[in-house]
């Protein structure tokens, strides 16, 4: 099953195209690896995918239907179908990891099991620290967790190992490469070829084009 389809995707930028003509089809229960050097149109290519940014030009589908292009609109769709994981993990020093983690369901007034994510995560004991009593490691689990707290069926993750040391990070990809066993559809953008052997699929950008 596709579900979500990227059909001849452009940005542009002053003085730059960051993606020219960029087609993708991301399949339910995948593990995707989207690779490139610096400046290739990786990130680019996951902001539009989790609709945090429009194309110049092209149409994002999401479960065969146009992703709408208000931004409202938008930011519901996001919160019911898509979730992030970065990597400067994106967290708020001043609230404590319970509070990080179910940072997302204050967007929709659901209520989800907090506890019982950060228990999956290991990180159960760290709900009353602070980010910056966290390892890396931690911080990374942390954001995964909030990334899964409204049960998305799609997460993006953006060089999720980037400021993690080599044994840490693997541990990270294999934490995301364990949410396709529990049905998600997983996509990272790395420039790591150490990554490559977690993938169902590779595909790779240069120069904003995928070759």
């Amino acid at each position: 099953m596709i579900i979500e389809e990227l059909r001849d995707i452009h940005k542009h930028y002053p003085m730059t195209w960051a993606l020219q003509g960029v087609s993708l089809r991301i399949k339910g229960g995948e593990f995707l690896l989207i690779m490139g050097p610096s400046g290739s149109g990786k990130s680019t290519l996951m902001h539009i995918a989790g609709l945090l940014d429009l194309p110049t030009k092209g149409e994002v589908r999401i479960m065969g239907k146009p992703a709408p292009r208000e931004d409202s609109a938008r930011a519901r769709l996001r919160s019911k179908f898509i979730g992030f994981v970065f990597q400067d993990f994106g967290l708020i020093n001043s609230l404590n990891v319970y509070d990080n983690i179910a940072l997302p369901t204050l967007f929709d007034g659901g209520k989800r099991d907090v506890r019982g994510i950060a228990r999956e995560l290991g990180i159960e004991d760290k709900l009353a620290s602070y980010p910056n009593q966290l390892s890396g490691g931690q911080k990374q689990r942390v954001a995964i967790a909030r990334a899964l707290v409204n049960d998305p069926k799609l997460v993006f993750a953006d060089e999720p190992t980037g400021n993690l040391d080599t044994r840490t990070g693997e541990k990270v990809m294999e934490l995301l490469r364990s949410l396709v066993d529990r049905g998600k559809t997983v996509v990272v953008v790395t420039h790591n070829p150490e990554h490559e052997r977690f993938a169902d699929r590779i595909i790779r950008l240069r120069d904003g084009k995928l070759i």
